[in-house]
């Protein structure tokens, strides 16, 4: 038997090239990662680390993303964190980090916000959250491990907001 070229399932030269062209036309460049700000407290150490291992810490993070041009095609897109750990009705650290990143995206204007809100924070996060694990064990506590977020869900709540329910900086 022999092999029918109509049952090839292979593209032809021209639907790849066709393919090609988009994907050269269409790309997303990450040209810098950086810690634009970091801060951490531990206020009320030495005492809260003696109660440590009495009581479970109340831990609160919050994420906010935001984007902006730096030039035609390049944008800075941060991620903001701010983490917050109380044990027994004191402040054990707060910690924030602004984690930056510069992105130049060839892409049709209508694609860029959700690149910029959704797939560059998904790039950055895993550093973002390799710095926070450091900067917490390296003030004496145990290294806070952020939980992978949902930058897509994120961005659909921010999109569905009306805006009296955004925030002043979204």
């Amino acid at each position: 038997m022999t092999a029918d070229s109509s049952d090839n399932a292979t593209p032809d030269a021209a639907e790849t090239n066709g393919a090609e062209a988009v994907a050269a036309t269409q790309s997303l460049t990450i040209n810098a990662q950086f810690i634009k700000d970091l801060s951490f407290e531990a206020p009320n150490s030495p005492a809260v680390l003696m109660t440590a291992q009495k009581s479970a810490p109340d831990i609160k993070i919050n994420v906010d993303v935001q984007a902006g041009m730096v030039q035609e095609a390049t944008f800075e897109v941060a991620l903001n964190i701010h983490g917050e750990c109380v044990m027994d009705g004191k402040t054990a650290f707060i910690v924030e980090l602004t984690y930056g990143g510069l992105f130049t995206l060839n892409l049709p204007e209508e694609r860029r916000k959700p690149v910029l809100l959704i797939e560059c924070p998904r790039l950055l996060f895993p550093f973002a959250r390799n710095v926070v694990a450091d900067v917490t064990r390296d003030g004496g506590f145990p290294p806070l491990m952020l939980n992978p977020l949902d930058f897509a869900a994120m961005y659909r709540d921010g999109a569905n907001k009306t805006p009296a329910e955004k925030p002043a900086d979204a």
